[in-house]
């Protein structure tokens, strides 16, 4: 049986994710705090955190490797093919040799990634709504694509 303060809690862990919105870090740090507080007290909390907080981390990973492609895609097609030999004039910028042809598969690979970086944190936002309405109705509610992290 699950008690009414148990389930306001696991529910706020998951609202608690939306932090990050407003405090640096407040992602991880709020639903460790109230983790660390209530899990020895309830299974439920313990489970809802532990959720929580393997989804968070599987999204920072997910992004990390994202922008590991995006970037060094994305600057190698924009630094190979401009030509820095710049002419100022009338304090107008003229970029010489304009051309993305040859890289368009790499340039296109850096923007999905971005792409997919995008409908991440869009789909996060949605995620961690669903999950606190779920955890609220005492329904366990498993992220998608988490690795469990924390076990």
């Amino acid at each position: 049986m699950v008690l009414q303060s148990e389930k306001n809690t696991a529910t706020f862990i998951h609202l608690s994710l939306l932090t990050k919105y407003f405090i640096p870090f407040g992602n991880y740090l709020f639903p460790i705090i109230l983790w660390n507080l209530k899990k020895d007290k309830s299974e439920y909390i313990d489970h809802n955190a532990k959720q929580a907080l393997n989804y968070q981390l599987s999204l920072l990973l997910y992004v990390v490797v994202l922008l590991m492609i995006a970037v060094p895609c994305i600057l190698a097609t924009v630094f190979n093919n401009i030509a820095f030999n710049t002419l100022i004039t009338d304090h107008a910028l003229n970029i010489t040799r304009f051309d993305f042809s040859g890289n368009i598969g790499l340039i296109t690979t850096g923007f999905v990634a971005l792409f997919l970086i995008a409908m991440i944190k869009i789909t996060e936002f949605f995620f961690i709504i669903y999950a606190a309405v779920k955890t609220s109705n005492l329904e366990n509610f498993k992220y998608p694509l988490t690795i469990p992290f924390i076990k």
